[in-house]
């Protein structure tokens, strides 16, 4: 009984012939396979997914070779390997368990999944019997404004070639740096911008910021509408643009830090004046009858936590058990 044959009563149809793609009986015709796609991530800045960018990548790649168009050699030499039948791989049966066999495919050793061989003086010089070679190829990328980080842009038939195989993609993904200044999340940007007091108090007229096109973008506010740390402000339209959409854009919010004058700043009768300048101090409230003076000094928030007691509630009564002060036969109750 030959190895098909058997293969045929152990697990149904010929040689193959349930698998698909094999084109054996009782399986689907064949068809062309396709290679796989490359993942490729491109760096790109705020910048250039905010004006859009043409720029180029140099890829190195497999083509099919054009001296042999593929063959590997002399298309007279090319013999079907016997191994496999000229499939390039074969079926193999190993047992697993008493009674239990397994079957799988693997590579053809005869051929190394070529499914034909040859002799070394009749492959083709240029490939060396590789049916591919090695090609840089430079491509132009366009970056379109207002694509985001992680966005894909599919190359067609860019990926490494194969001979009878249908060509895979190189899908390049975005991958936008960190910027200084802006952050963005979808069509809309965010930055913080620091104020010293005089201008959060009596406003100001300025370039606040120079945008990602190279624009300065000038702000004014007016005097008495004041600016508190941490408030947020809009600026609509000064945004990202949006995908496909360029011309409409999101907005910019900008969250204000104010920057206080550093500690004696000011002579004692310039402190009198501002004081009559600004609003009255509030009321002082009741004081209790137990009052402690303390002084305010310069805190860290990383030390936080720094002082937490490292001992344990029953340390004191385990020491005095240890020196024969603690009680015998303690008892609670509950009233």
């Amino acid at each position: 009984m030959s190895q098909e044959e058997m293969f045929a009563q152990m697990f149904g149809g010929g040689f193959f012939g349930g698998m698909p793609g094999e084109g054996g009986p009782g399986g689907p015709r064949s068809r062309t396979r396709k290679g796989e796609d490359i993942n490729h991530n491109l760096n790109v800045t705020l910048e250039d997914l905010y004006n859009g960018k043409t720029t180029k990548l140099s890829l190195e790649k497999n083509v099919v070779c054009g001296l042999c168009s593929g063959k590997g050699g002399k298309a007279s030499a090319i013999k079907k390997c016997t191994t496999c039948d000229g499939r390039g791989v074969k079926l193999v049966v190993r047992q697993i368990g008493p009674g239990m066999m397994q079957q799988m495919q693997v590579t053809c050793p005869g051929c190394d999944g070529n499914g034909s061989i040859m002799r070394e003086k009749d492959r083709c010089k240029k490939c060396k019997g590789n049916k591919v070679v090695n090609e840089k190829k430079v491509m132009e990328i366009f970056i379109e404004k207002g694509m985001r980080n992680g966005e894909k842009i599919p190359m067609k038939g860019e990926a490494d070639q194969l001979p009878d195989v249908e060509t895979g993609d190189v899908i390049l993904v975005l991958v936008q740096k960190p910027h200084a200044l802006f952050e963005r999340s979808g069509a809309d940007l965010s930055c913080k911008i620091t104020i010293s007091l005089v201008e959060a108090l009596c406003g100001f007229s300025k370039i606040l910021i120079t945008h990602l096109d190279g624009r300065g973008i000038h702000v004014e506010q007016p005097a008495g509408s004041v600016i508190r740390p941490g408030d947020v402000k809009k600026i609509i339209g000064e945004g990202m643009p949006h995908f496909k959409r360029p011309i409409d854009k999101g907005d910019l919010y900008i969250t204000f830090e104010v920057e206080f004058p550093k500690d004696n700043w000011a002579t004692a009768s310039s402190m009198k004046s501002l004081e009559a300048l600004l609003p009255a101090r509030g009321p002082t409230p009741i004081e209790p009858e137990l009052v402690d003076h303390c002084t305010l000094a310069t805190g860290d928030m990383e030390d936080y936590g720094s002082n937490a007691h490292t001992g344990n509630a029953y340390d004191s009564d385990e020491d005095d058990d240890e020196h024969g002060h603690g009680g015998a036969g303690v008892q609670c109750a509950q009233s």
